[in-house]
């Protein structure tokens, strides 16, 4: 599902600490603004860690059929930190060429150092992506202007839209909404990906930034009620393993439809829980290779799910319904 935009392209009037002003010359750049489940896609791998290249394939036919609205690769659902550049380029190359169309590739490609984040997106830049996904910058804490800095210097230097991503529970640091505020004012700022659950925010982030600005749950916990107050989807883990039934529940609550949106949204509150009882993805990784669509590779420093938690997973699973091997 596509909801239709225009954003002026300009430019940053010199010290002024925040809206971007057009200037002579000014063009449009039509978007096309993704609403539904978009899917935060493992990177599968064989149990010597290297990249799955059958098994990313058949992941990526898994969402097409399922009615998916958008891959995000190389997030960190994808383990995006413990791949090397070239395995980065190379993964994001292979699944927009495995996605042929039929699907948007969105491409992780945001770290903790601008002048990484940088260089990495300029190396996708050119392929036939959707957007990029920049997660705010990790561990070394920035300001709220350096976070600022830090995104209009990569929205400068790339010509494709940018997908903001705040995960304070991950990072150490909030970008909060008057920062988002500022950053909607770049042409190629487009959304953002909002996964501290506070559900307050939709509404404050839909004030400063506008009908036309893509907001994105990222805590699937509280994607039904987030849709239901004004956004326009969810990058998902849950996505991952039950597709179609995320995709539906996001229709229903796009469309309003409250009591259908939960009665959909009842049987995975199981997995919105239980993907989560170790860190990701290492609950999601061991839900997919239970289903047989992948191996049981994953990198260190993370390590298979436990034993005591995977009852639980199980039991998620068998309540949305689905069939394991």
């Amino acid at each position: 599902m596509y909801r239709d935009c225009t954003r002026a392209q300009g430019s940053l009037r010199g010290g002024l600490p925040g809206e971007y002003h057009d200037g002579l010359g000014t063009k449009t750049v039509s978007l096309q603004m993704l609403q539904g489940s978009l899917v935060a896609l493992v990177t599968p791998m064989d149990a010597d860690g290297g990249v799955d290249d059958r098994a990313l394939a058949g992941l990526i036919e898994f969402h097409v059929e399922a009615g998916t609205v958008g891959l995000v690769i190389a997030g960190t659902t994808g383990e995006s930190a413990t791949l090397r550049r070239e395995e980065h380029i190379a993964l994001i190359a292979r699944s927009v060429e495995l996605a042929d169309g039929r699907l948007p590739v969105i491409a992780g490609t945001g770290s903790n150092s601008t002048a990484q984040t940088l260089d990495l997106s300029v190396a996708v830049g050119d392929l036939d992506i959707a957007a990029f996904l920049l997660v705010t910058p990790y561990y070394n804490k920035p300001t709220q202007e350096g976070l600022y800095r830090h995104y209009v210097a990569v929205a400068d230097a790339v010509d494709k839209p940018v997908i903001l991503y705040n995960v304070p529970g991950r990072t150490a640091v909030d970008l909060l909404p008057e920062t988002v505020g500022r950053l909607a004012s770049h042409p190629r700022i487009t959304a953002v990906k909002e996964a501290s659950a506070d559900l307050s925010r939709v509404a404050r982030l839909r004030e400063l930034c506008g009908a036309e600005f893509g907001l994105y749950s990222g805590d699937d916990a509280t994607t039904r009620e987030f849709i239901l107050a004004g956004g326009d989807g969810v990058i998902s883990v849950t996505a991952n393993v039950v597709p179609a039934m995320m995709q539906r529940m996001c229709a229903a609550a796009l469309a309003g439809e409250a009591a259908a949106a939960a009665e959909l949204d009842a049987p995975l509150a199981g997995l919105h829980a239980s993907l989560f009882v170790e860190a990701n993805p290492i609950p999601v990784k061991w839900a997919l290779e239970r289903m047989g669509l992948i191996g049981p590779g994953i990198r260190l420093p993370l390590t298979p799910l436990s034993a005591q938690a995977q009852p639980a997973v199980e039991q998620a699973l068998h309540s949305a319904g689905v069939t394991l091997v």
